[in-house]
């Protein structure tokens, strides 16, 4: 039997919104890394995890990362997905 597709939503501390959809899968949180470049522009990368500590493990390696791209600072966030109508 075929799971049903559902509409997935996070909202993140400063009010942004994103939704992921139509989807099967069984997403529990969205992460997002917002990166300051040293020139002062910003790279945003994110993706979405089947449990929070699946998240939290996204976190260890951004210090390396930070390093090797030359980023000036980052901030990382997670938040909590919640099934909303399509």
């Amino acid at each position: 039997m075929a799971r049903r597709k559902r509409y997935l939503t996070a909202t993140m501390p400063d009010g942004y919104v994103k939704t992921i959809g139509p989807t099967a899968d069984t997403f529990t949180h969205y992460w997002r890394v917002v990166a300051t470049l040293a020139d002062g522009k910003t790279e945003v990368f994110w993706g979405h995890s089947r449990s929070l500590a699946e998240a939290r493990k996204k976190r260890a390696p951004l210090g390396d990362a930070a390093r090797m791209r030359g980023w000036a600072s980052f901030a990382f966030e997670i938040a909590e997905l919640i099934e909303t109508p399509a």
